[in-house]
């Protein structure tokens, strides 16, 4: 099987991208730029990350017209980055160019880092979200395109435990955009657990 690996330097999808390594998938990586404020750090992140767990530098989709059009605070420093963080279509505008790259180089589908729908926030972050999407990339083109989601049966918790097991380390998953970690937007709360860093 081969796949297009959604990476973006975070905890999440490194995780989501070593699981599948190990399982002997195929994986092409692919890093969206959608226009965040953290863009640089999550891709230098990202590249590390491939690089550590001996993958393909990941191909970069430059959609950065996309957060100047759809403003948010992971877009928009003049917005709240955490009660301005839904970003409308973002997780499908993900699969939708990670389907297009994937019908390039006839892989069978793609994966996504989303955790346990517990955890979601947002309409693009459910089980039936998913499955609506994989019926409308079908539709798109042409073929079956599968969208895995391996982590949505884990929570953060979970994630940071099983990370450590494999060794994974140097990962970014701030939305500010800083050097170190704002600890105020949504991808740093999701780390406020008993032990999480």
């Amino acid at each position: 099987m081969s796949i297009v690996s959604l990476v973006s330097g975070g905890l999440d999808s490194t995780l989501m991208a070593k699981l599948a390594d190990e399982e002997g998938v195929q994986q092409f990586p692919l890093f969206v730029d959608y226009g965040q404020i953290s863009r640089d750090l999550e891709l230098q992140a990202c590249i590390n990350a491939m690089s550590d767990l001996s993958l393909p530098k990941p191909n970069v989709a430059n959609l950065g017209g996309y957060g100047e059009l759809i403003r948010s605070g992971l877009t928009d420093k003049s917005l709240h980055i955490a009660d301005d963080a839904f970003t409308p279509g973002r997780n499908m505008l993900f699969l939708l160019t990670a389907a297009a790259y994937a019908s390039q180089v006839s892989a069978d589908g793609v994966s996504i880092g989303l955790l346990h729908e517990d955890t979601s926030l947002f309409p693009d972050q459910t089980a039936r979200f998913l499955s609506e999407a994989e019926n409308m990339l079908r539709c798109c083109m042409g073929r079956d395109i599968k969208v895995l989601a391996p982590l949505s049966m884990f929570h953060k918790i979970e994630v940071v435990e099983l990370a450590r097991q494999k060794g994974i380390r140097d990962t970014y998953s701030c939305h500010a955009g800083n050097l170190e970690p704002c600890g105020e937007c949504i991808a740093c709360n999701e780390f406020k657990f008993e032990g999480g860093s």
